[in-house]
């Protein structure tokens, strides 16, 4: 069969990568993709409207959607409705990720371990709330902002300020606002593929959302990851209960069962996992270290999936350690050049590889368009080789105002 991924970055080339390894797929489309994963992918553009026709016309056997945009838009349903097999949930049940109300409100229900909050709908009696609150705190915009509405705020004034860019200036369009409890310990974030019914959950792997060296600076869509995380591992069974488990049960009790893939971000606390944040699809960079240890055939999952079959699913895993660093644009998250050259020097490898994310083809190869540009994944025997290794092919490539993190990895050993 043929796969159509939709999305165009980073993750999207895993995903891409992921199904072009099955022995079952002839051709993986990516649309719109980006021109750096033609490597394994064949590069379509198609409106929203034109994917069931493309896909009964061209022998897809799975539309597998990467971000959060279009689950939250529906596009699911519309496949769905259309006859197209596709992998991403319902609008209703994407609600877990465009909505962090809605998401705290499910955990709040069904008991899912999680930190105290309240949710406001405008400035002034949030702010009142925090005249009374203790710090730190987290502010969190309640819809999608690509990584960048959460504050944590350390002082009235840094939150004040926080309110006053989502309410005032409206810098997320109109939302709510989430102010929770800032939560003490570690992270780790850990998949889900569910057909609503049952699931199978992933090895755990670790994002860092911070721009700079030591978790510090602003934060941002992920830096890079590794997994896995086997420090993470004596907690499986409680999240797979009171997380997953709990989640899924309260979504088909309102109405909306979850079928795909549910990402939770956990925050490791004295008192055991707590749930930062649920998304409705594959993290990132998160995918990009933990499709390149899955042994298991990612037609199959589909499958399973799709076929409410999710029981039988017996995942396999690579017993290595896969690391990623992300090369970003100089001034990301905020203000950046485009267009900037890059320039890799060549290298053959099977332990190394590239995901683009922000590029676009220039005349003389590929060159900058987006904050994140690219990652650099390694695959080795332990953790320390794999970041030698990821950083060894990190050097042999330049743009001007390139950063990236020297320390992604280092937590974990």
């Amino acid at each position: 069969m043929n796969i159509l991924v939709i999305g165009g970055g980073g993750r999207e080339h895993a995903i891409a990568h992921a199904f072009s390894r099955s022995p079952r797929v002839h051709t993986v489309f990516v649309s719109p993709g980006n021109p750096g994963m033609t490597d394994v992918a064949t590069l379509v553009s198609l409106d929203d409207a034109a994917i069931a026709a493309f896909a009964r016309g061209n022998d897809v056997g799975f539309v597998f959607i990467g971000p959060e945009q279009p689950l939250a838009n529906g596009l699911a349903d519309t496949l769905r409705a259309d006859g197209v097999r596709v992998i991403g949930p319902s609008q209703a049940a994407a609600r877990i990720e465009s909505s962090k109300a809605f998401a705290k409100d499910i955990m709040r229900r069904y008991d899912v371990p999680t930190a105290a909050y309240e949710v406001f709908g405008d400035y002034e009696p949030a702010c009142a709330f925090l005249r009374t609150a203790a710090f730190p705190l987290v502010i969190k915009a309640d819809g999608l902002a690509a990584g960048k509405g959460v504050t944590v705020a350390h002082s009235f004034e840094e939150a004040d300020e926080a309110l006053r860019g989502i309410f005032i200036d409206q810098r997320f369009g109109q939302t709510d606002v989430v102010i929770e409890e800032f939560l003490v310990g570690w992270e780790t974030s850990i998949f889900a593929f569910t057909d609503g019914e049952q699931f199978v959950s992933t090895i755990f792997s670790q994002d860092h959302k911070p721009l700079l060296n030591g978790d510090k600076g602003p934060n941002t869509g992920g830096m890079g990851a590794y997994a896995p995380v086997k420090s993470a591992e004596r907690w499986r069974d409680e999240v797979n209960e009171k997380v997953f488990g709990r989640a899924l049960a309260g979504l088909r009790a309102e109405g909306c069962p979850f079928s795909g893939i549910l990402y939770a971000g956990l925050m490791m606390t004295a008192d055991g996992p707590r749930v930062v944040e649920f998304n409705c699809r594959f993290g990132d960079p998160e995918t990009e270290v933990v499709l390149p240890l899955l042994l298991t055939d990612m037609v199959s999952i589909c499958e399973a999936i799709d076929g409410g079959e999710v029981q039988n699913l017996q995942l396999k895993w690579n017993d290595r350690f896969a690391v990623a660093v992300v090369a970003a644009s100089g001034g990301y998250p905020g203000s950046y050049r485009k267009g900037l050259a890059i320039n890799i020097e060549p290298w053959q490898s099977d332990e190394a590889r590239v995901y683009y994310a922000g590029v676009k083809q220039a005349e003389d190869g590929l060159a900058t368009s987006g904050g994140r540009v690219l990652l650099v994944a390694a695959v080795a025997d332990t953790l320390s080789a794999a970041c030698d290794e990821a950083y060894r092919h990190m050097n042999k490539i330049s743009f001007d105002d390139i950063i990236y993190r020297t320390d992604i990895g280092a937590k974990g050993y």
